[in-house]
């Protein structure tokens, strides 16, 4: 599995792992070195190094294998060359939680906030900081056999991540394990899909699964100490040395670093040292991963999920016997209700520590349920089943599901409270619903505040007239033609921040509430210059603001890099969908690049899939541009037409239909 992942995208493999070890300024040099500090800090790869060790001998056996995949395509092919990682050490995998190469733990806590403690802001650009605000997210949906034409459960997976972050795979053994789906580069499990028995879907979770305190420190004897329990206890000090790149050679930086019983201090607040407590890194996050997709049916998948590892994911799951369930999270630790986890909470008393985990029955979950059908786009647990069948929120604890409602989840209960007789095809036309959801909000606001505050005598009314009649008579949903997406969007951008918040802590509005309470309240000010200049921005590139949604909106693969590169005059696809943050089920998030007039997408559906559990797996699934990286290679772009249109394939799941379709037969190395 490994080597085939080589050959497609070796260069993926690789910087997943050199991220992963915190040594990615030897390759960006010094503008990424906070970035690597906070990954040292985090994640040790000696503990790594040390859980390799201890490993059962069948995961022993897999690390084995994993690392001599890589290696022995490294050995075969000797023009690949890669950036420095020319070894691969059977830990390597250890140095990750759940597979998904983004799911890092800080709490509030930024990579600014890191820089500033550990240099004093002496650096000038030393960080990229991560995004707070995840703006795509995933979907997924469980239909029970009530729902279906065909009376089998089916599954919708549908994440949404950067382009090109998961090849499509499916490893089988003659053992019996047969898994399809979608795999982190470098990993050897499937992260979100199936095996003839259960499916499952992983959208990303705000539960909360890491806390900051404020640690009072004392300096005495020329030592530090920390106050705990009333007693000074010595904070431990620890050297990292990082090497960045600058003029070709390796500069080595060092760092005094400093922990307590939570963990690292990674910033000062109020006058106060801040630790983190998380679980950035786990053995046991990996077995789980692995025997998930070994399951035999609902409750082999259950006594995965009670390994309680997982800290990223929500999950979505059906069966061939017909279940389907939801978990909320999974690694969800057990602490003082009384308190605001979402906080800085005091790090001197052991009252503040937690107390072990939940187990699974405790934490937000159902099976299941009467209405038949289940979906979570990355929101609220407290409406995957609809109003009347959902969890109740007063049954759980403020820290299991902080999670506010989002603009998709209110079109995903829409679409499938008012769904029947679902067949493959019908799940997929649902899950490509572009009905922007945020809009039926913002334009009303809009109009409202032309038609009240606007004169005729006044330029803006002549500005705006055609532009608001425009977006007045939108239907709401975006599509390539579409001049009232163009605008909405463009628009939108320009608008108050609160609109896009969708994480939130315990207490805070969530982003349906703060875009309804912006509605109400907004001023024309806040509203109407900025449509203008939306107006005038497209006029000054194109001539006309009246620029269809696909002249301006693009999916575009020149080049197998890692780092987006795109480019106007080279050949590109129109694409209709936007991004779920306006609500929208298909997502695709795009932005303007350096020197371009045009928008190129680069986060949003990558690797989707339906699948129904009869007696026979069926599967129909799509992948963003091409599995292959090599631009050279006939599936570097293979499925780019077929991702713009939203035309799925049959998976090719069973041997025999494989065999009927192989290009190429062959053993790694042959």
């Amino acid at each position: 599995m490994l080597y085939a992942q080589c050959e497609d995208d070796f260069k993926r493999i690789e910087m997943n792992y050199i991220e992963k070890l915190g040594r990615l300024s030897e390759i960006k040099g010094k503008s990424v070195l906070y970035n690597d500090l906070e990954i040292r800090l985090l994640i040790d790869p000696k503990e790594a190094k040390a859980d390799y060790k201890k490993a059962a001998p069948w995961l022993k056996k897999l690390l084995n294998s994993y690392a001599d995949g890589i290696n022995f395509y490294l050995h075969n092919h000797p023009e690949v060359r890669p950036a420095f990682l020319t070894h691969f050490e059977p830990w390597f995998p250890l140095l990750w939680t759940d597979g998904s190469i983004g799911a890092i733990s800080t709490a509030d806590l930024t990579t600014g906030e890191l820089k500033t403690f550990y240099s004093g802001n002496s650096d000038k650009v030393a960080y990229v900081e991560r995004e707070t605000e995840v703006q795509t997210g995933s979907n997924g949906f469980a239909l029970a056999p009530a729902k279906t034409a065909s009376g089998n459960a089916i599954l919708y997976i549908n994440p949404h991540t950067s382009f090109y972050f998961r090849p499509e795979i499916q490893v089988s053994s003659e053992e019996g394990l047969n898994a399809y789906g979608a795999v982190t580069w470098g990993q050897f499990f499937i992260y979100q899909g199936f095996n003839e028995n259960c499916g499952w879907m992983h959208t990303s979770s705000d539960v909360d699964v890491a806390d900051i305190y404020a640690e009072k420190i004392v300096t005495k004897n020329n030592k530090l100490f920390y106050e705990y329990d009333s007693k000074l206890l010595p904070v431990i000090e620890k050297q990292i040395t990082i090497n960045y790149l600058q003029d070709g050679k390796l500069i080595p930086k060092k760092f005094k670093t400093y922990f307590t019983n939570h963990g690292p201090i990674m910033a000062k607040r109020a006058g106060k040292w801040i630790s983190l407590k998380s679980n950035n890194r786990s053995m046991n996050s990996l077995i789980q991963s692995w025997v998930r997709t070994k399951s035999k049916g609902f409750e082999d998948y259950k006594k995965a999920m009670d390994l309680k590892a997982n800290t990223s994911n929500n999950t979505i799951y059906a069966d061939s016997k017909g279940n389907i369930a939801y978990w909320h999270g999974n690694f969800v630790p057990v602490r003082d209700s009384n308190l605001n986890w979402s906080k800085v909470i005091d790090g001197s008393t052991s009252k503040t520590e937690w107390q072990g985990l939940h187990d699974v029955s405790e934490t937000v979950h159902l099976y299941n349920p009467s209405n038949g059908w289940l979906q979570n786009c990355n929101a609220t647990p407290y409406s995957v089943a609809g109003a009347n069948n959902s969890p109740k929120e007063k049954d759980y604890r403020p820290y299991m599901a902080p999670d506010g409602e989002s603009f998709r989840g209110i079109n995903a209960v829409r679409l499938l409270s008012k769904g029947e007789k679902y067949t493959l095809d019908k799940v997929i036309a649902d899950g490509y619903d572009t009905k922007l959801s945020a809009f039926e909000v913002l334009i009303p606001s809009l109009v409202s505040s032309f038609e009240k505050n606007v004169s005729l005598e006044d330029s803006l009314y002549s500005d705006l007239l055609e532009p608001i009649t425009t977006l007045k008579n939108w239907d709401y949903y975006s599509n390539e033609n579409s001049v009232a997406t163009t605008l909405a969007i463009e628009w939108a951008s320009k608008l108050d921040p609160i609109i896009r918040k969708t994480h939130i802590n315990e207490g805070e509005l969530d982003q349906v509430e703060n875009t309804q309470n912006f509605a109400r309240k907004a001023s024309p000010e806040e509203l109407l210059p900025q449509l203008q200049i939306v107006v005038n921005e497209l006029k000054t590139k194109f001539g006309t603001w009246q620029i269809p949604w696909g002249d301006i909106n693009r999916f575009q693969r020149i080049s197998g890099e890692i780092d987006l590169a795109c480019n106007d005059t080279l050949e590109s696809l129109p694409i209709g969908y936007a991004s779920a943050l306006w609500g929208s089920l298909p997502s695709f998030v795009s932005t303007y690049q350096k020197d371009t007039k045009k928008r190129y997408g680069y986060n949003g559906n990558s690797f989707v899939c339906a699948v129904e559990f009869g007696p026979k797996v069926k599967a129909k699934s799509l992948l963003a541009g091409g599995n292959s990286g090599d631009s050279k290679s006939n599936h570097f772009y293979d499925q780019a037409e077929m991702y713009r249109k939203g035309q799925f394939k049959d998976v090719l799941f069973y041997k025999e239909d494989i065999q009927k379709e192989a290009e190429r037969t062959y053993h790694p190395g042959e």
